[in-house]
Order: C-alpha cells, then sequence, then structure tokens
C-alpha cells in the first residue's frame, strides 16, 4: 500500500485543474463526479448511505446474500475479484463471506488515503486473503497488478453505473471487459426507475448529508488549486429529469459572481448552475441494452421485491455460457 510518487501526483493535479477548467468553460457549467471522492467526499458519502432516505445501500446490501448465493455454483473457486471504486469495502465482504473462497482481491479507487485505510481494516479480518489496492481513477484504464492466470470478477456495486452517460457507461463496460479478460465475468448493480418521489427524497436528504457532499467538490478545489470561490454562495439542488430518466445534481449561485482557478476567470449570474453529477435509473430491459453495447450479455438478473434496485451478472459475449 506505498503513497503514491510526485509524478503521479503532478500528473492528477495537472488533470484537476484541466477537468475543472474544462467543465467550467461549458454553456451549461459542469464538474467531472470523480472529484467528489476526495478523503472528506468519501466519508461524506459513507454517511449518505446510512440515511433513512438513501435506498440504494441498503437494498443491495439485504440484495446480495441472495445474488451469492447464487454466484457460488456459477463461478469457480479461487476467482480473482476486481472492484471498481471500491469505496469502504462493505459490500466485497459480503463476497468474501458467501463465495467458496477468492484468489486475489483488487479494489480500484481515487481516494488513495481512505482506500489504503479501508484495506488495513479488511486485511486484519481476512488475514488469508491477498489484496492488491489501486489508487486510480477506473474511468480511465488501469493498469492492474500481476494476477493469477485464474478467472477474474469484476465487481461494481453501488448505482455508480448510473452516474455516466449511456455513452459513457457503454465505453467503461467495455474497458473493464478487456481488464478482466476474455473470459471475465462482471458482477453490477444498477438503479432502477421508480416513483419521483421516492428519488427525489434520496437526493435531498432532510440532514443535509448529500448537499454537504456535493458542496464538498468547491471546497476540493479550492484547497487543493488554490482557487478563489465563495463557497458558500453555491447552493445543492437536486430533481427527477423525467424524460432523461435521471437524477441530476447542481450547485446553484446564490449571486453573480466571479469564479477564479488558476490564470481563468468564470462569471456566474444568479440562478446559475454547476452540473455535478447525474444519476441514471434503467429498466431490466435498458440494462442489458446497454451491457450488450459494451460487448456483454445477461447470465442472471436479480431485483429486490419492491424493485428498487437491481444486481446483473455479466459475461462477454463471445464467452460460451
Amino acid at each position: 500500500m506505498q503513497a503514491a510518487d510526485a509524478t503521479t501526483v503532478d500528473i492528477q493535479q495537472q488533470r484537476f485543474i484541466q477537468d475543472v477548467v474544462a467543465g467550467l468553460s461549458q454553456a451549461q457549467k459542469q464538474l467531472p463526479a470523480k472529484y467528489f471522492y476526495d478523503d472528506r467526499g468519501s466519508k461524506l458519502f459513507d454517511a449518505i448511505c446510512e440515511l433513512p432516505e438513501y435506498y440504494p445501500y441498503r437494498t443491495e446490501l439485504a440484495l446480495l446474500p441472495r445474488v451469492c448465493a447464487d454466484l457460488s455454483s456459477l463461478l469457480p473457486d479461487q476467482c480473482d475479484i476486481i472492484e471498481f471504486g471500491a469505496g469502504s469495502l462493505v459490500k466485497i465482504r459480503l463476497l468474501l463471506e458467501h463465495l467458496n473462497g477468492s484468489g486475489c482481491y483488487v479494489p480500484i479507487d481515487i481516494a488513495a488515503d481512505h482506500l489504503n485505510s479501508a484495506c488495513q481494516s479488511l486485511q486484519l479480518e481476512y488475514p488469508g486473503l491477498e489484496i492488491e489496492p489501486v489508487a486510480a481513477d477506473f474511468t480511465r484504464e488501469v493498469q492492474l497488478p500481476e494476477l493469477s492466470q485464474g478467472q477474474k470478477l469484476g465487481f461494481f456495486p453501488g448505482s455508480t453505473i448510473g452516474n455516466f452517460s449511456p455513452t459513457e457507461a457503454a465505453t467503461f463496460l467495455h474497458n473493464a471487459r478487456l481488464s478482466l479478460g476474455p473470459d471475465g465475468m462482471l458482477l453490477i448493480g444498477v438503479d432502477t426507475k421508480k416513483d419521483p418521489g421516492v428519488l427525489h427524497q434520496a437526493y435531498n436528504d432532510t440532514q443535509g448529508v448529500t448537499a454537504a457532499f456535493n458542496q464538498n467538490i468547491l471546497t476540493r478545489i479550492k484547497r487543493e488549486l488554490d482557487a478563489e470561490i465563495s463557497t458558500e454562495q453555491f447552493s445543492h439542488y437536486a430533481f427527477y429529469n423525467i424524460p432523461a430518466g435521471r437524477v441530476e445534481m447542481h450547485l446553484v449561485s446564490q449571486a453573480d459572481q466571479i469564479v477564479t482557478i488558476a490564470d481563468h476567470q468564470f462569471a456566474f449570474t444568479e440562478g446559475e448552475s454547476i452540473h455535478t453529477e447525474n444519476s441514471h435509473k434503467y429498466t431490466s430491459a435498458e440494462f442489458a441494452a446497454l451491457a450488450q453495447d459494451g460487448g456483454w450479455q445477461v447470465v442472471k438478473y436479480w431485483s429486490d421485491a419492491q424493485g428498487l434496485f437491481s444486481e446483473f451478472l455479466l459475461a462477454p459475449i463471445e464467452c460460451s455460457l
């Protein structure tokens, strides 16, 4: 669990600046959602998962034991598990407890400190498990450590796939297929289309934790990029865009103001927003079509009794089932 070297940090800093400047230069100003996840942002997201309004986390946790029971008969022993966007490593424990066994576990996450701390805790619980954390942006091509030649299982829980546009999601699925190899499989969580009122409550909690999570991206920009931003002059706004089938999160300027980042200035009018995140929702048929665009076919599908959340096991289209 080594810290990133200075060159890597410099490259990441430059990408951060470039992505922020490019996003704020658009007609509809935007910021990439992956920059939510510094150490504080990761902790805030963990807190969101504990909120009574936020159904995806607890629904998937309740669903996974049934999924894992079925997986044990579909997968070989000792497959390597690669988790994309690993976070606090809570859900991987369910796989480790219910599967016949696993080879190497490779969690990938952009928040290095948060990832390494979570891996240390997991290693204490599973001393015989080989853990190879990778601190990286999994939306880009990731160099995986040397693994066994056995089958690989990709694990992408939560509803993070919904943060991508359909085109970006298909690209991610394609890249994951290449990373996992010709016989690799992918277990992925997908949020479903449902009552807009349920979605509104999930992204506008009464404790204001989601608002703090959203606003933290500006705090991070101010701290890490030495930007001049009045973060308190931006407020959280989230709504379900029914025609687009997605929840949108925005930060709305509360006044006319100028934001300075590096050598760039960005003018905001009162009421103008920065689009910070999408969370696309899918029917089972819609996601099966999206998976096919990324080179996958559905092997098995699970959902809770209320249809709030779904889990898909995917295999490469060329793979004989």
